[in-house]
């Protein structure tokens, strides 16, 4: 296991730069999501730390040494790739002992580390089968076999999910995570798939453009998004946006909900200028579905049905309002029709604020 150190790392492509001087320290034994959307440097920032993209600019420590300038193969780090990146002409335990090829270990201890990784990974019934006559699962189990068996550091995965069916999906995020607290290995896993991100992460690193907007554990992210962006980004659904302009104390809402009063919002400054305009951030579930008149939410919000969406244990509605629409959850015994006019209420605690012009978090 190994700490990776990223002091302000750039990475520039001739006269463009697309990561700008990040910061980040990844502790030993940690498992750390990059989420973002596609684009804003993960899988660059992932690469520059495997020694695949040359580091433009800043230090790049593994277990405390610099390896700016070394060949990935002196980083003793393995990474997984999205397309499995394994040898179709050779059999599952060919391509797990690849790495090994040039070790200097005996042949008996190769076979044995071999036979090792299967086992960890429920491969050994497969040894002998060539990867065509693999299910994509079991396919990229024989990736991980194969950076697993040279007992790196630290395990870096690109997007390793995203060919996989969604259940296989499901499937293999429990299988890294009982992988992870087995072998207790530093791992960085690069997603865009939010889901992802929440389920296996010891910290999330929202990236954007390039730079990190956030740091922090899945539920510290969901409960409190620095900006507009991490809080849209994390969470499904998304968080709902409502506009709204601070006057003397209360929250105008408008012809979304009216007025909110500020000093039932937890940990608001009551500071806020009046006028200032600002951006209420609500989640789906943290709205309750009105009915039989009851209105005891000090936020109460009226809509249209446009669509629902049965999810099983619950349903999504997404609401028509005056200035815009938001989306809530209901019960799944509830049932909607376009166009039924229907309430929902929430608690002022649920409430973020954001600025409206900086769409940071006002704390």
């Amino acid at each position: 296991m190994a700490r990776i150190e990223l002091e302000q790392i750039v990475k520039r492509y001739g006269n463009i730069t697309t990561v700008h001087g990040i910061d980040l320290t990844i502790g030993d034994g940690e498992f750390v999501v990059l989420v973002g959307p596609s684009g804003c440097g993960k899988s660059t920032t992932l690469r520059m730390i495997a020694g695949l993209e040359a580091i433009s600019g800043g230090t790049l420590r593994i277990g405390g040494q610099v390896v700016n300038d070394h060949e990935p193969k002196h980083r003793n780090i393995a990474m997984v790739f999205q397309n499995y990146a394994i040898y179709p002409h050779l059999t599952v335990a060919q391509n797990i002992g690849f790495g090994l090829y040039t070790s200097k270990l005996s042949k008996a201890e190769k076979q044995a580390r071999i036979l090792e990784t299967a086992r960890t990974l429920s491969l050994e019934p497969y040894l002998e089968r060539r990867p065509a006559a693999l299910s994509g699962g079991q396919r990229q189990r024989v990736a991980i076999g194969r950076a697993m068996v040279r007992d790196p550091v630290a395990f870096l995965f690109d997007e390793p999910l995203s060919n996989l069916d969604a259940q296989l999906r499901g499937q293999m995020r429990l299988e890294i995570k009982q992988l992870h607290q087995r072998l207790g290995s530093t791992i960085v896993f690069v997603t865009h798939d939010q889901v992802e991100a929440m389920s296996l992460a010891d910290r999330i690193v929202v990236m954007r453009e390039g730079r990190i907007l956030q740091v922090g554990a899945p539920m510290d992210l969901y409960n409190r998004p620095a900006d507009i962006f991490t809080a849209r980004f994390i969470g499904t659904p998304e968080m709902n946006m409502l506009d709204a302009t601070s006057e003397s104390g209360r929250l105008n809402m408008g012809a979304n909900a009216g007025a909110v009063d500020l000093s039932g919002i937890a940990g608001l400054p009551q500071g806020i200028g009046a006028g200032r305009p600002i951006v209420l951030g609500l989640r789906p579930q943290e709205l309750t579905l009105l009915a039989d008149g009851r209105n005891d939410f000090p936020i109460r919000i009226e809509g249209k049905v446009r669509v629902a969406e049965p999810h099983g244990s619950e349903t999504f509605v997404m609401l028509d309002l005056p200035l815009g629409h938001i989306v809530a959850r209901a019960p799944s015994t509830a049932a909607f029709k376009p166009g039924d006019a229907v309430a929902f209420g929430a608690e002022t605690g649920s409430l973020r604020v954001f600025d409206r012009q900086t769409e940071k978090l006002i704390e």
